[in-house]
This record gives structure tokens, C-alpha cells and sequence, in this order.
């Protein structure tokens, strides 16, 4: 697609990310989780975001619902709609990592290829990716929405998982081990994590 030639961006004229974060007394990152659905990525999502607030860190949660009935309810499960559902993602991430605030997002994003997009846009050094770490069995057990039961009847295609691969992260910042341990640890790990990196800093 040609890009529009009479667009004049006026980034440079702003207030920029560091008097954000001056302002906010936090330094701003991108929490990126991945995982299968069902792993426990929304669930831990939300205690972070509760119990930063707490801490006095401005945060916000990008979740892979809500994004979808939201700005990207056009968007599909082939692997070109995968790709833009991401893309879109980690530009409105970027936007918010600019205004200061320490984002959580919460999404599949199933492939190493697929994250790589998101980080290159958000930039490696902001952008922290954690693996909400679950086998397919534990998941599938769990079945939280029904949506293995369906993908196994063959109501849902492309259901990562189960017809459509999941690419586990190489090095990912943190590792969570949500099979062995509780969600309550589980959010503390990430809090300690988040909070080592974002205060103290701006």
C-alpha cells in the first residue's frame, strides 16, 4: 500500500515520553504475555493491574477480548488478521508507553514472528515479553470459555493449539509457571518484576 503524502507528523512537538514520566514518577514499559488460551494470562493480568494501582503505578491492561470488540472486531483468525490484530496492538501499546504508562498486554500473539512484529514497533528495550507458561493438556482441562471443546468439534478453526501452532518464547523476561503455582504467586512474581523496573527510574 502507498503511503499518503501529505501527512506531517508533529511527534517531535509534543511533550515527550520522559516529561511523561517525570510527571507520573514511573518509567513506562510494555508487559508483554503470551500463552495459550487458558493459561492465565487475563486472570493474572488483572490482579498486576489491582495491585499496582495499589503501589501507586499507573497501568494499563490491553486484553485480547476486549481488543477484539473493540478496534479490532474486523479482524479474523487467518494468519494476515493475526498479524494486523498484533500490529494494531502494539501501536496503541506504543502510545501509551509514550504517555508514561506501565502497559500489561494479554495476548496469544502465538508465534515468535508474530511477537518480533510487536516488539519492533515498541522497541526491545521497553518491550519485557512474559510467557504465561501452561501445557495444551492443563489448558484444555481448564477450558475456561469452552473454546477447546469447540475447536475439537470442529466449530472453531485455526485455534491455536489445536490447528494452529503456538511458538513458545526462546528467553523470555520472565517464565510463569502457572501449572505449579497459584495465581496470588503468580501475580507477585510479575508485580516484583514490574515494579523493579519502573520505579525509582524516571
Amino acid at each position: 500500500m502507498k503511503k499518503a503524502t501529505n501527512i506531517h507528523p508533529i511527534f517531535d512537538q509534543l511533550l515527550q515520553r520522559k516529561d511523561k514520566e517525570a510527571f507520573l514518577q514511573q518509567h513506562s514499559i510494555v508487559l508483554w504475555m503470551t500463552g495459550l488460551s487458558g493459561s492465565g494470562k487475563s486472570t493474572i493480568a488483572k490482579g498486576v493491574e489491582k495491585k499496582l494501582h495499589e503501589k501507586g503505578v499507573l497501568t494499563k491492561v490491553l486484553d485480547g477480548d476486549n481488543i477484539r470488540s473493540g478496534i479490532n472486531s474486523n479482524l479474523g483468525f487467518s494468519d494476515e488478521d493475526r498479524r494486523e490484530n498484533i500490529r494494531r496492538i502494539a501501536e496503541v501499546a506504543k502510545l501509551f508507553l509514550d504517555a508514561g504508562i506501565v502497559t500489561i498486554c494479554s495476548f496469544v500473539s502465538p508465534t515468535i514472528a508474530i511477537r518480533q512484529v510487536a516488539k519492533d514497533i515498541i522497541g526491545e528495550a521497553d518491550f519485557k515479553e512474559a510467557f504465561v507458561n501452561a501445557s495444551l493438556e492443563a489448558c484444555e482441562a481448564r477450558d475456561v470459555k469452552g473454546l477447546y471443546k469447540k475447536a475439537r468439534a470442529g466449530a472453531i478453526k485455526n485455534f491455536t493449539g489445536i490447528d494452529a501452532p503456538f511458538e513458545a518464547p526462546i528467553q523470555p523476561a520472565l517464565d510463569i509457571p502457572t501449572e505449579s503455582q497459584t495465581v496470588e504467586a503468580s501475580v507477585d512474581m510479575v508485580v516484583d518484576y514490574v515494579l523493579s523496573l519502573v520505579k525509582d527510574k524516571a
